[in-house]
């Protein structure tokens, strides 16, 4: 048995999406990419005092598409909660997210891997804003910083450990992208940052079902890097624990040029983050009738779809594919 089979990779993915609103997920402040750096700020992008938040109505419609569309258990009430760090890309000193009461739990993601069809549980699917953008000049003594994605909402789609391979995960994710763009949410751009992937990964010898120390894997911005980092990361764990060392829980940045990733920092347990309720926003309702009137308008999804042509109309998985891929 070689080291590569003696040991099972344990993978979950946390995947950002960016919403597709005019404005912030909670002010005036325009939400589109681009535009000289500084632009699409106000007050309440910069944490000046006294600048209140105003939940975006439509981001938590977007968010209910996705839920709805994934079979999650909705939360006709949820929470709005601050988690607290103190990086130069969040001038508030805290992001606006969901922690333990999020809108959406439970449901799955459907994909096709290789010709078998696989689905994908999910742990939740949580309403958040972004950071800003550091940019760092050549040299590394000067960062400079673009608040211009500061503030624009966000849905975190958290996935089950449930991921057996890179090549799965990759097909994951195209699955998710392929979703926002049906339901109309997201552009999917992962070049842009419209949709970003954080990957856990753990390694544990075949046949155990005692989860491994995992390392987390930050902000991959393609298909094809979020599959290579996550092979790197599965043979450097490999190596260390057959070398005798330890993993450590920690997160890694992916270097695409180099084809390696490198320690960022000690990974953070939620406690670090002090979460408590946003004390300027209450708690967000759900009404039944809006809930329901979202699960009418749905679309079908990709795979909806695909069962259709597939079963219904008898075309091959070929046919299926690539009427579905847009």
């Amino acid at each position: 048995m070689t080291a590569a089979t003696e040991f099972e990779p344990v993978i979950g993915l946390e995947v950002h999406v960016q919403l597709a609103t005019q404005s912030k997920a909670f002010c005036g402040a325009r939400a589109e990419f681009g535009g000289p750096p500084n632009t699409h700020i106000d007050p309440y992008t910069l944490g000046l005092p006294g600048a209140l938040p105003v939940l975006n109505h439509r981001a938590v419609e977007f968010a209910l598409r996705m839920g709805l569309a994934c079979g999650c258990d909705i939360a006709l009430r949820s929470e709005l909660s601050r988690k607290h760090y103190f990086y130069p890309d969040s001038p508030k000193g805290y992001q606006i997210s969901q922690f333990d009461r999020p809108i959406c739990e439970n449901g799955h993601i459907e994909f096709v891997l290789g010709s078998e069809r696989r689905q994908v549980r999910l742990l939740r699917i949580h309403i958040e804003e972004d950071a800003g953008k550091n940019l760092h000049l050549a040299g590394g003594r000067t960062s400079l910083l673009d608040f211009n994605r500061a503030g624009v909402p966000l849905i975190e789609v958290v996935s089950q450990p449930e991921i057996r391979s890179a090549e799965e995960a990759g097909e994951y994710l195209r699955a998710i992208r392929q979703l926002v763009r049906f339901l109309g949410i997201s552009d999917g751009n992962m070049e842009a940052g419209s949709l970003r992937c954080d990957a856990n990964v753990s390694i544990r010898p075949r046949g155990s079902t005692q989860l491994g120390q995992r390392t987390e894997l930050k902000n991959i911005n393609s298909f094809k890097y979020v599959q290579k980092a996550i092979e790197h990361e599965i043979l450097r764990q490999i190596d260390i624990v057959q070398s005798g060392g330890r993993i450590v829980m920690e997160t890694r940045g992916w270097d695409a040029a180099r084809g390696t990733s490198r320690s960022q920092r000690q990974k953070e347990h939620a406690h670090d983050y002090r979460y408590l309720p946003d004390p300027d926003l209450p708690p967000l309702v759900v009404d039944k009738t809006w809930l329901a009137s979202n699960a009418a308008a749905l679309p079908k999804t990709p795979m909806q779809r695909r069962d259709h042509y597939l079963f219904r109309l008898g075309l091959t998985p070929y046919d299926a594919s690539v009427l579905t891929a847009e």
